[in-house]
Protein backbone atom coordinates (compact mmCIF):
# COMPACT_ATOMS: atom_id res chain seq x y z
CA UNK A 1 0.00 0.00 0.00
CA UNK A 2 1.71 3.63 -0.61
CA UNK A 3 2.67 5.62 2.03
CA UNK A 4 1.55 9.29 1.07
CA UNK A 5 4.91 11.68 2.13
CA UNK A 6 3.47 15.33 2.31
CA UNK A 7 0.79 14.26 5.13
CA UNK A 8 3.76 11.81 7.11
CA UNK A 9 6.14 13.23 9.79
CA UNK A 10 8.56 14.21 7.45
CA UNK A 11 6.92 16.13 4.87
CA UNK A 12 9.09 17.44 2.21
CA UNK A 13 12.60 17.59 2.55
CA UNK A 14 13.38 21.06 1.65
CA UNK A 15 16.83 20.95 2.60
CA UNK A 16 17.77 18.73 -0.19
CA UNK A 17 19.55 19.16 -3.44
CA UNK A 18 16.72 17.81 -5.99
CA UNK A 19 14.45 20.18 -3.83
CA UNK A 20 16.58 22.94 -4.25
CA UNK A 21 16.82 22.63 -7.43
CA UNK A 22 12.91 22.26 -8.07
CA UNK A 23 12.73 26.15 -6.05
CA UNK A 24 15.58 27.39 -8.56
CA UNK A 25 13.79 26.15 -11.36
CA UNK A 26 10.71 27.89 -10.54
CA UNK A 27 12.44 31.19 -9.72
CA UNK A 28 14.45 31.24 -12.96
CA UNK A 29 12.95 28.92 -15.55
CA UNK A 30 10.16 30.69 -16.02
CA UNK A 31 10.97 32.62 -19.56
CA UNK A 32 9.13 32.38 -22.40
CA UNK A 33 10.63 32.34 -26.02
CA UNK A 34 7.58 34.64 -26.71
CA UNK A 35 8.91 37.55 -24.97
CA UNK A 36 12.27 36.95 -26.95
CA UNK A 37 12.72 39.90 -29.61
CA UNK A 38 13.83 38.28 -32.96
CA UNK A 39 13.85 41.74 -35.08
CA UNK A 40 17.55 42.18 -35.17
CA UNK A 41 17.72 38.45 -35.78
CA UNK A 42 16.18 38.48 -38.79
CA UNK A 43 17.53 41.61 -40.18
CA UNK A 44 21.29 39.90 -39.34
CA UNK A 45 20.50 36.78 -41.06
CA UNK A 46 19.28 38.88 -44.06
CA UNK A 47 22.60 40.58 -44.34
CA UNK A 48 24.71 37.19 -44.01
CA UNK A 49 26.37 35.48 -46.57
CA UNK A 50 25.29 32.32 -47.76
CA UNK A 51 28.22 30.35 -46.13
CA UNK A 52 27.36 32.08 -42.36
CA UNK A 53 23.83 31.65 -42.88
CA UNK A 54 24.53 28.00 -43.97
CA UNK A 55 26.89 27.49 -40.41
CA UNK A 56 24.47 28.76 -38.28
CA UNK A 57 21.69 26.76 -39.82
CA UNK A 58 23.53 23.49 -38.96
CA UNK A 59 24.15 24.25 -35.79
CA UNK A 60 20.22 25.55 -35.79
CA UNK A 61 18.88 22.78 -37.20
CA UNK A 62 21.17 20.17 -34.81
CA UNK A 63 20.02 22.25 -31.33
CA UNK A 64 16.32 21.95 -32.52
CA UNK A 65 16.59 17.97 -33.21
CA UNK A 66 18.08 17.45 -30.24
CA UNK A 67 16.10 19.62 -27.65
CA UNK A 68 12.59 18.03 -29.62
CA UNK A 69 14.51 14.26 -28.94
CA UNK A 70 15.59 15.24 -24.88
CA UNK A 71 12.04 16.44 -24.72
CA UNK A 72 10.71 12.86 -26.25
CA UNK A 73 12.81 10.81 -24.14
CA UNK A 74 13.17 11.89 -20.36
CA UNK A 75 9.88 10.40 -19.53
CA UNK A 76 11.37 7.07 -18.85
CA UNK A 77 13.60 8.41 -16.37
CA UNK A 78 11.13 10.35 -14.75
CA UNK A 79 8.71 7.05 -14.84
CA UNK A 80 11.62 5.24 -12.76
CA UNK A 81 12.53 8.03 -10.27
CA UNK A 82 8.22 8.20 -9.17
CA UNK A 83 8.58 4.28 -9.14
CA UNK A 84 10.85 4.46 -6.40
CA UNK A 85 8.79 7.40 -4.34
CA UNK A 86 11.47 9.80 -4.39
CA UNK A 87 8.99 12.78 -4.39
CA UNK A 88 11.44 15.75 -4.34
CA UNK A 89 13.52 14.11 -7.53
CA UNK A 90 10.04 13.67 -9.62
CA UNK A 91 8.82 17.15 -8.37
CA UNK A 92 12.48 18.62 -10.05
CA UNK A 93 12.19 16.68 -12.96
CA UNK A 94 8.78 18.39 -13.69
CA UNK A 95 10.54 21.32 -14.16
CA UNK A 96 13.11 19.26 -16.28
CA UNK A 97 10.91 18.19 -18.92
CA UNK A 98 8.70 21.47 -19.05
CA UNK A 99 12.19 23.35 -19.38
CA UNK A 100 13.15 21.22 -22.53
CA UNK A 101 10.02 21.71 -23.77
CA UNK A 102 10.18 25.17 -23.99
CA UNK A 103 13.73 24.72 -25.64
CA UNK A 104 11.74 22.82 -28.61
CA UNK A 105 9.26 25.54 -28.78
CA UNK A 106 12.53 28.28 -28.60
CA UNK A 107 14.41 27.37 -31.48
CA UNK A 108 11.31 26.46 -33.35
CA UNK A 109 10.52 29.67 -32.89
CA UNK A 110 13.39 31.38 -33.79
CA UNK A 111 13.54 29.65 -37.29
CA UNK A 112 9.82 30.53 -38.06
CA UNK A 113 10.25 33.97 -37.42
CA UNK A 114 13.71 33.51 -40.23
CA UNK A 115 11.30 31.82 -42.55
CA UNK A 116 13.25 28.55 -42.39
CA UNK A 117 10.92 26.01 -43.33
CA UNK A 118 12.98 23.49 -45.25
CA UNK A 119 13.98 20.05 -44.24
CA UNK A 120 16.76 20.44 -41.78
CA UNK A 121 17.83 16.93 -41.11
CA UNK A 122 20.17 17.45 -44.41
CA UNK A 123 22.65 19.26 -41.75
CA UNK A 124 22.09 15.74 -39.37
CA UNK A 125 25.57 14.54 -40.16
CA UNK A 126 26.15 10.15 -39.30
CA UNK A 127 27.65 10.77 -36.47
CA UNK A 128 24.56 13.04 -35.08
CA UNK A 129 21.81 10.44 -35.97
CA UNK A 130 23.98 7.62 -34.33
CA UNK A 131 23.78 9.29 -31.03
CA UNK A 132 20.20 11.58 -31.28
CA UNK A 133 18.52 8.60 -33.73
CA UNK A 134 19.45 5.87 -31.96
CA UNK A 135 21.96 5.47 -29.05
CA UNK A 136 19.96 8.25 -26.69
CA UNK A 137 16.28 6.86 -27.50
CA UNK A 138 17.55 3.87 -26.99
CA UNK A 139 19.27 3.93 -23.92
CA UNK A 140 16.06 5.81 -22.11
CA UNK A 141 13.53 3.55 -23.74
CA UNK A 142 15.50 0.38 -22.09
CA UNK A 143 14.52 2.08 -18.39
CA UNK A 144 10.65 0.92 -19.26
CA UNK A 145 11.95 -2.70 -18.61
CA UNK A 146 14.83 -2.36 -17.25
CA UNK A 147 14.98 0.03 -14.25
CA UNK A 148 18.43 -1.39 -12.51
CA UNK A 149 21.01 0.81 -11.06
CA UNK A 150 23.06 0.18 -13.72
CA UNK A 151 20.53 1.27 -16.78
CA UNK A 152 19.48 3.98 -14.79
CA UNK A 153 23.24 5.27 -14.38
CA UNK A 154 23.74 4.10 -18.13
CA UNK A 155 20.79 6.78 -19.18
CA UNK A 156 22.02 9.83 -16.97
CA UNK A 157 25.36 9.36 -18.37
CA UNK A 158 24.57 9.31 -22.18
CA UNK A 159 21.65 11.86 -21.38
CA UNK A 160 22.77 14.25 -18.66
CA UNK A 161 26.81 13.95 -19.06
CA UNK A 162 27.26 13.35 -22.63
CA UNK A 163 24.00 14.86 -24.38
CA UNK A 164 23.91 17.53 -22.05
CA UNK A 165 27.17 18.15 -20.12
CA UNK A 166 29.10 17.43 -23.80
CA UNK A 167 27.40 18.32 -26.93
CA UNK A 168 25.09 20.95 -25.64
CA UNK A 169 27.82 22.71 -23.24
CA UNK A 170 30.31 22.37 -26.81
CA UNK A 171 27.06 24.01 -28.98
CA UNK A 172 26.40 27.01 -26.80
CA UNK A 173 30.06 28.00 -26.80
CA UNK A 174 30.26 27.81 -30.31
CA UNK A 175 27.34 30.07 -31.02
CA UNK A 176 29.06 32.27 -28.98
CA UNK A 177 32.14 32.15 -30.44
CA UNK A 178 30.34 32.80 -33.95
CA UNK A 179 27.58 35.14 -33.40
CA UNK A 180 29.00 37.56 -30.23
CA UNK A 181 32.42 38.62 -31.10
CA UNK A 182 30.85 40.03 -34.44
CA UNK A 183 27.16 40.99 -32.08
CA UNK A 184 25.00 39.51 -34.16
CA UNK A 185 21.06 38.18 -33.71
CA UNK A 186 20.86 39.33 -30.17
CA UNK A 187 17.58 37.25 -29.62
CA UNK A 188 19.14 33.84 -30.00
CA UNK A 189 22.09 35.02 -27.97
CA UNK A 190 19.05 35.70 -25.52
CA UNK A 191 17.60 32.62 -25.54
CA UNK A 192 21.11 30.62 -25.23
CA UNK A 193 21.83 32.27 -22.00
CA UNK A 194 18.32 31.07 -21.01
CA UNK A 195 19.11 27.17 -22.19
CA UNK A 196 22.63 27.37 -20.27
CA UNK A 197 20.92 28.20 -17.20
CA UNK A 198 18.36 25.48 -17.40
CA UNK A 199 20.33 22.71 -18.44
CA UNK A 200 22.83 23.58 -15.74
CA UNK A 201 20.26 22.66 -13.42
CA UNK A 202 19.72 19.49 -15.24
CA UNK A 203 23.42 18.74 -15.82
CA UNK A 204 23.64 19.08 -11.88
CA UNK A 205 20.62 16.76 -11.34
CA UNK A 206 22.32 14.40 -13.40
CA UNK A 207 25.49 14.41 -11.87
CA UNK A 208 23.63 14.30 -8.58
CA UNK A 209 21.85 11.03 -9.70
CA UNK A 210 25.08 9.46 -10.89
CA UNK A 211 26.62 10.49 -7.56
CA UNK A 212 23.99 9.48 -5.54
CA UNK A 213 23.98 5.60 -7.72
CA UNK A 214 28.08 5.22 -7.01
CA UNK A 215 27.33 6.00 -3.33
CA UNK A 216 25.03 3.27 -2.90
CA UNK A 217 26.77 0.94 -5.25
CA UNK A 218 30.86 1.79 -5.82
CA UNK A 219 31.21 -0.78 -8.60
CA UNK A 220 28.89 1.61 -10.47
CA UNK A 221 32.25 4.33 -10.83
CA UNK A 222 33.85 1.91 -13.50
CA UNK A 223 31.39 1.46 -15.32
CA UNK A 224 30.28 5.14 -15.84
CA UNK A 225 33.60 5.56 -16.17
CA UNK A 226 34.01 3.19 -19.41
CA UNK A 227 31.20 4.29 -20.66
CA UNK A 228 32.54 8.12 -21.10
CA UNK A 229 35.62 7.02 -22.48
CA UNK A 230 33.04 5.00 -25.03
CA UNK A 231 31.22 7.80 -25.56
CA UNK A 232 34.06 10.46 -26.18
CA UNK A 233 35.03 9.40 -29.84
CA UNK A 234 31.31 10.00 -30.50
CA UNK A 235 31.44 13.94 -29.68
CA UNK A 236 35.12 14.10 -31.02
CA UNK A 237 33.78 12.81 -34.24
CA UNK A 238 30.52 14.97 -34.40
CA UNK A 239 32.90 18.16 -33.45
CA UNK A 240 35.03 17.20 -36.17
CA UNK A 241 32.53 16.93 -39.07
CA UNK A 242 31.22 19.84 -38.34
CA UNK A 243 34.42 21.46 -38.99
CA UNK A 244 34.88 19.76 -42.11
CA UNK A 245 30.87 20.77 -43.46
CA UNK A 246 31.79 24.24 -42.75
CA UNK A 247 35.05 24.17 -44.32
CA UNK A 248 38.30 26.44 -44.76
CA UNK A 249 36.46 30.10 -43.43
CA UNK A 250 39.53 31.63 -42.03
CA UNK A 251 38.62 35.26 -43.26
CA UNK A 252 35.31 34.73 -41.98
CA UNK A 253 35.05 36.78 -38.72
CA UNK A 254 32.03 34.61 -37.79
CA UNK A 255 34.16 31.61 -37.89
CA UNK A 256 34.77 29.41 -35.30
CA UNK A 257 38.28 28.26 -34.20
CA UNK A 258 37.85 24.50 -34.63
CA UNK A 259 40.90 23.92 -32.28
CA UNK A 260 39.31 25.84 -28.97
CA UNK A 261 35.99 24.06 -29.86
CA UNK A 262 37.66 20.60 -29.29
CA UNK A 263 39.91 22.39 -26.38
CA UNK A 264 36.55 23.25 -24.97
CA UNK A 265 34.86 19.97 -25.56
CA UNK A 266 37.43 18.14 -24.05
CA UNK A 267 37.36 20.40 -20.53
CA UNK A 268 33.69 19.46 -20.14
CA UNK A 269 34.48 15.58 -20.53
CA UNK A 270 37.20 15.74 -17.67
CA UNK A 271 35.02 18.44 -15.66
CA UNK A 272 32.10 15.42 -16.07
CA UNK A 273 34.63 13.06 -14.51
CA UNK A 274 35.95 14.77 -11.62
CA UNK A 275 33.04 15.62 -10.81
CA UNK A 276 31.53 11.68 -10.51
CA UNK A 277 34.82 10.88 -8.48
CA UNK A 278 33.75 12.91 -5.57
CA UNK A 279 30.86 10.86 -5.15
CA UNK A 280 33.55 7.96 -3.78
CA UNK A 281 34.51 10.33 -0.62
CA UNK A 282 30.94 11.17 0.25
CA UNK A 283 28.00 9.56 2.12
CA UNK A 284 24.38 9.60 0.69
CA UNK A 285 23.47 12.17 3.22
CA UNK A 286 26.14 14.81 2.46
CA UNK A 287 25.46 14.21 -1.84
CA UNK A 288 21.59 15.83 -0.36
CA UNK A 289 22.88 18.62 1.28
CA UNK A 290 25.55 19.54 -1.61
CA UNK A 291 25.07 22.98 -2.68
CA UNK A 292 24.08 23.21 -6.46
CA UNK A 293 27.33 25.52 -7.03
CA UNK A 294 29.62 22.75 -6.30
CA UNK A 295 27.45 21.14 -9.46
CA UNK A 296 27.96 24.41 -11.62
CA UNK A 297 24.33 25.15 -10.91
CA UNK A 298 23.83 29.07 -12.43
Amino acid sequence: MREMTTTSASGLRRDTLPFRLYEKAKRLGVWNPRDIDFSQDKRDWANMTEEQRLGILRLISQFQAGEEAVTLDLLPLIMVIASEGRLEEEMFLTTFLFEEAKHTDFFRLLLDTLDVHEDLSMHHSATYQKIFYELLPQTMQRLKHDSSPKAVADAAVVYNMFVEGMLAETGYYSFYQSLEKVNMMPGLLEGIGYLKRDESRHIGYGTFLLQRLICEDPSLYDYVEERLGELLPLAIALNQEGFDANGDRTDDPMAVDAEAVMEFSMKQFQLRIEKLQRAKDRSIEELYRMPEEALGVL
